[in-house]
């Protein structure tokens, strides 16, 4: 017998495979408080958490950044900078075919509008209004009113609206059941429940046009017959 009463076999000890192992190096640490950083910046850059308040801004169609550009130049010599934040034309990503290639473009995805984020107030509207361009402020009822500013969903909703330029799932082609001027209600994509009429029809390319009230004001949006369904 052993005079050493606490002998243990090291061997197995070596062997042993520790249920949880613990990173508590000082670079461990850093990658930790790194990460905690980058999810609060994720969470703060989320549109709707911004400072102000987000707007609808009415311009002639085709010229959303000639006014992107004028209200810019009127922002920095009115020094409106610290009461208008941001201008944004909602865009994303549509998967075309030219010429037999298959490219990756950037579309408007309401021509003719653009958001504002701003501290709505009387030289702020004014700043705005009087852009050359502009045509009005949308959710603005009566002369003298302040318009509406969008609601955190709305927000969510119109500046999404992104697509990955990644192909779409492999779907059954539909068949032509459509006709100019029957109701539809779109099914998927930023104006998701939208409803609205049916304008034109590509039956080539399996495509309608659809005229969406958007903002209060008739626009045409084109869908895939797969986004949308009879009313």
């Amino acid at each position: 017998m052993s005079d050493n009463i606490f002998t243990t076999d090291v061997s197995e000890t070596d062997n042993a495979t520790p249920d949880v192992v613990l990173d508590l190096t000082l670079d461990a640490i850093v990658d930790a408080d790194a990460e905690e950083e980058q999810e609060d910046e994720q969470e703060e850059e989320q549109p709707w958490m911004k400072p102000g308040s987000w707007y609808v801004v009415h311009t002639q169609s085709g010229y959303e950044k000639k006014v992107e550009h004028n209200l810019k130049t009127r922002i920095a010599s009115m020094s409106m900078q610290d009461d208008i934040y941001e201008i944004v034309i909602p865009m994303e990503e549509v998967v075309e075919f030219k010429q037999g290639r298959k490219q990756t473009v950037q579309k408007k995805v309401f021509p003719g509008y653009l958001l504002v984020r701003c501290e709505m107030d009387d030289p702020t509207w004014f700043c705005i209004r009087n852009t050359p361009g502009v045509t009005g402020f949308v959710g603005q009822s009566q002369k003298g009113q302040k318009p509406t500013p969008l609601s955190k969903r709305e927000v969510e909703t119109f500046l999404s609206a992104k697509g990955d330029g990644q192909d779409a799932p492999k779907r059954k082609a539909p068949k032509l059941e459509y006709e100019v001027g029957e109701g539809v209600r779109v099914k998927e994509g930023p104006f998701a429940d939208f409803s609205g009429q049916v304008a034109e029809i590509n039956a080539d390319h399996m495509k309608l046009k659809v005229l969406v009230n958007i903002f209060g004001r008739e626009t045409l949006v084109e869908m895939d017959f797969v986004q949308v369904v009879k009313l």
